[in-house]
């Protein structure tokens, strides 16, 4: 059967949608104590992904042959480095996709109240998972067609928040409190300890170059969609975020399940932030669609490479890595059903700092190749400062314990090495 291949507007919505997930939708409550420190995290996480997708698209065009980000660590470093940096992605996205699949109930309990009680949270988050499983299963085309959809449907809330806050602006809302947003005082480590929690809602700008194999044109659609995607993307989130901080009091955002809702109905009314509700749902369920699907071609890529046990990169006929799917999905449904006893926010925040610190240390690893490859040079040195300061922001805890996940890996590095020196002339991964 002839593969399908994604477009460029395909692309786009791959991007758009991986990025704009259960982020944007939960943060105004974890930075709703940082005050004004979190618009200027935004300006300078938005800053930091523009410079870093400058550094995707570079790498992308001068090695259009390598499949996947690490090919690029790997030229610079060797296949150890970029074994355990692709490792640690695909950890994030697990990560990544228990905590969207745990955003998306969270809004979904601002409709069933039964569900914020946390055993019923965490099964219902393990069902939402398998089920985008299965839609992935069907292969890369059904996963892209609903990748647009929901992309589309998702843009609704967000529009909506920054149209009210636009129009209360310019219409001198007497609630539009900007004293008391900017009552906490704005530091170096409060705007760095916001970036750590505001990159989480940019996380995805790079995937159109994961799934470049899947993509028509990739040396021209991967660059394209990457830079477009992120600074639209960039841009929303300024004007959306500006408005929840300067309307929405610290103390109602903080507490709020669901902030957007919450908002919707401060200042226009219980109907239509039961409809925001809705569309966040739907936000959150698309960026799972797309993370699934990266997390399946991360490993099926990986195998690909042998740098993987060419198990885990078994496809069917279609070219659809179930092994991979189903290995990924198993172990975010694992750790979402260890942690049932957190509360939804609480969950949320804690997968929110280990899933992005985890891809910090992949941005700076294709930073620093690109530095030594010379490739985009400047927007490189940026992106290497931006994520170590990002790191440093994420804290020693969760910065520590995504690197002890990416270094457990390395016994599957050294089986695959093992497997190649038995069969060095084999496929590098079987259908079946």
């Amino acid at each position: 059967m002839e593969e399908r291949k994604l477009g460029l507007w395909m692309c786009v919505a791959l991007v758009v949608g991986n990025t704009i997930g259960s982020g944007i939708f939960l943060l105004p409550a974890a930075l709703a104590p940082f005050g004004l420190n979190s618009l200027l995290a935004w300006l300078a996480t938005s800053f930091g992904a523009v410079m870093l997708a400058c550094v995707f698209s570079g790498l992308g065009n001068a090695f259009p042959d390598e499949e996947g980000s690490y090919g690029y660590v790997r030229q610079a470093f060797g296949d150890l480095a970029a074994f355990v940096v692709a490792w640690g992605y695909w950890i994030a996205i697990w990560v990544g996709n228990a905590a969207i699949a745990t955003g998306s109930i969270s809004y979904l309990a601002n409709l069933v109240p039964a569900l914020a009680n946390p055993t019923a949270a965490a099964l219902t988050t393990v069902a939402v998972v398998w089920l985008l499983t299965a839609v992935n299963l069907l292969g890369v085309r059904a996963a892209g067609g609903l990748q647009v959809v929901t992309t589309v449907l998702k843009l609704l809330p967000l529009l909506a928040i920054a149209g009210i806050g636009v129009a209360l602006f310019f219409a001198g809302d007497p609630r539009l409190d900007l004293q008391a947003a900017s009552a906490v005082p704005i530091s170096a480590s409060g705007v760095t300890a916001a970036a750590a929690l505001t990159l989480w809602a940019l996380l995805g700008f790079e995937c159109a170059s994961l799934a470049a194999a899947r993509v028509r044109d990739p040396e021209v659609n991967v660059p394209r969609a990457t830079l477009i995607g992120t600074g639209l993307t960039g841009l929303l989130y300024l004007l959306v975020c500006s408005a929840i901080a300067m309307l929405l009091p610290q103390a109602v955002a903080s507490t709020s399940p669901a902030p957007f809702a919450t908002f919707v109905e401060r200042y226009w009314s219980a109907g239509p932030a039961a409809l925001v509700a809705v569309f966040a749902i739907i936000s959150c369920v698309g960026a799972l669609n797309g993370w699934i699907l990266i997390q399946g071609e991360l490993m099926r890529s990986m195998a690909a490479k042998r740098m993987l046990p060419a198990w885990f990169g078994a496809t069917d006929e279609t070219g659809t890595p179930r092994r991979a799917l189903l290995i990924s999905a198993a172990v975010a449904s694992v750790l979402a059903l260890l942690n049932a006893s957190r509360t939804l926010q609480g969950l949320f925040e804690f997968l929110l700092l280990l899933s992005t610190s985890a891809t910090l240390w992949f941005y700076l690893a294709c930073a620093l190749s690109a530095l030594r490859l010379d490739v985009a040079r400047p927007a490189a040195l940026l992106g290497a400062v931006y994520a170590v300061g990002t790191l440093w922001g994420a804290g020693i805890a969760a910065s520590g314990l995504s690197l002890v996940l990416m270094v457990a890996g390395l016994p599957l590095y050294w089986w695959a090495r093992r497997e190649r020196a038995v069969k060095p002339d084999a496929e590098r991964y079987s259908a079946g």
